[in-house]
């Protein structure tokens, strides 16, 4: 989806909380303090409580592809799911290695906030790589050639 980017794939298709509207449907309090003062904003408490929902509602190329990363058992990275990063929830992301994979689905495919949505995630240090989900449910070997790259590249490997 969308233009430039490694093989094609370009932008961050991201679960935007703010639905699709511009302004994320909830603020952080401010000063950045959640209820109980223990420094956690509505917003992160509400994406997780989003993030655990997704998880246990995957579409079906989410489901094959969590298959092959799901307990570090791919190239040794270790993978979670929706996982909250600023305002967004990513499909998949390895902390360690500050990727992010992202499945589109056909909402996706005129979608004018991706990019917007892709810098976004970009600023908090993530790089971001998308596929469709029909390339997941019927190319999965290109698909896990390009996030192995994308590994070896945030490994220093190449």
């Amino acid at each position: 989806p969308g233009g430039g980017g490694l093989g094609g794939w370009g932008g961050g298709g991201w679960f935007f909380l703010g639905g699709l509207g511009g302004a994320p449907a909830v603020r952080p309090r401010p000063g950045g303090v959640g209820v109980g003062g223990g420094g956690t904003t509505m917003t992160e408490k509400r994406l997780t409580s989003l993030a655990r929902k997704l998880r246990r509602e995957p579409t079906e190329a989410e489901a094959r592809l969590w298959s092959y990363l799901r307990a570090s058992q791919f190239h040794n990275a270790k993978f979670t799911r929706q996982h909250p990063i600023g305002n967004f929830i990513a499909d998949f992301a390895c902390r360690s290695l500050r990727l992010a994979v992202e499945l589109d689905g056909g909402q996706h495919a005129e979608s004018p906030t991706d990019a917007d949505r892709t810098r976004i995630i970009e600023a908090h240090g993530y790089r971001v790589i998308r596929f469709w989900n029909n390339e997941v449910l019927g190319n999965m070997d290109g698909v896990l050639q390009v996030i192995a790259e994308e590994i070896a590249i945030a490994r220093n490997e190449r």
